[in-house]
C-alpha cells in the first residue's frame, strides 16, 4: 500500500510518508499521474509529459487468463519515450485461480526490473469480488518471480465489500485508492496511508486521473525496488 513505518519503508523502499488528514491533499508533496488502457487509443504522451506535468502512468496489459490489452505495447513504448515512470496493471477477473493469472500477466507485460522507471506490476480489483486468499495467491506468485508485491488497486467500498476490510495486506503490498473525491478518503484495509490515490476518472490526456503520496525521489524508490 507493519510493524513501524521505518521498517516498511526499508522492507519495500515504495511507500511515502503517512496522509495527514488535517492538512489539504493539495499542499502535500505529490506527484501527478495517470492511468489507461486500449480504451484511450491515441494517447499524446509527450504533451503529457511537458504540458500536463504527469511523470507516471500505469497501463493495462491484461485481464484473466486470455485477454492481452491491444493497446498495450504501443502505450508502453510511447511512455517510455516521452520519460515517463511507468508500470502495467492486471484486471482481475477471477477466470483463473490467483497464479494463473498472475503468471499470465508477468508473460505479458507485468514483470519488473530495477531500473528506476519500471513501477511494480498493480492489481486491479474492482467488478466481482475476490477472496483474501485468491490475491494473497497473485500476490505471492507475482512476489516468487520479481521480488516485489503488487501495487493493490481497490475502493474502500470494494475492500469493505469484498474482504471484509481485511488488513492481510498492510506490511507488504502498496495501495493505489480509488477515490474519487476533491480530498481523500480514508484508506481501507488498514492501511496507514495510500501510496497512490485515484482521485479522478478522467484526465486531459486519457483514462484516469493519480496522484503518487510523495516526491519524485520517492516514487523513483517505489520503481527502484
Amino acid at each position: 500500500m507493519k510493524v513501524t513505518l521505518s521498517t516498511i519503508a526499508l522492507a519495500i523502499g515504495a511507500l511515502a510518508a503517512p496522509v495527514d488528514e488535517t492538512r489539504d491533499i493539495e499542499k502535500r508533496a505529490t506527484v501527478l499521474g495517470f492511468d489507461i488502457s486500449h480504451y484511450q487509443s491515441s494517447v499524446d504522451f509527450n504533451a503529457a509529459y511537458n504540458s500536463g506535468g504527469l511523470r507516471f502512468v500505469y497501463i493495462k496489459a491484461t485481464e484473466g487468463t486470455t485477454y492481452k490489452d491491444p493497446k498495450f505495447s504501443s502505450h508502453y513504448t510511447g511512455a517510455t519515450n516521452a520519460g515517463f515512470i511507468r508500470g502495467g496493471y492486471h484486471f482481475a477477473s477471477g477466470t483463473g485461480d490467483g497464479s494463473q493469472e498472475a503468471n499470465y500477466f508477468l508473460a505479458n507485460g507485468g514483470g519488473w526490473s530495477n531500473d528506476g522507471i519500471t513501477l511494480p506490476g498493480m492489481l486491479d480489483l474492482e467488478g466481482s469480488c475476490k477472496s483474501v486468499s485468491w490475491i494473497r495467491t497473485f500476490s505471492n506468485t507475482y512476489h516468487a518471480s520479481t521480488g516485489r508485491y503488487p501495487v493493490l488497486y481497490s475502493s474502500p467500498s470494494w475492500w469493505s465489500q469484498c474482504t471484509g476490510n481485511s488488513n492481510a495486506f498492510v506490511n507488504t503490498n502498496p495501495l493505489m485508492m480509488a477515490c474519487w473525491n476533491s480530498s481523500p478518503c480514508t484508506p481501507q484495509g488498514g492501511w496507514p496511508y495510500y501510496t497512490i490515490w485515484q482521485n479522478a476518472d478522467s484526465n486531459t490526456y486519457g483514462g484516469d486521473s493519480d496522484k503518487f503520496n510523495g516526491d519524485y525521489t520517492q516514487l523513483k524508490k517505489l520503481a527502484s525496488g
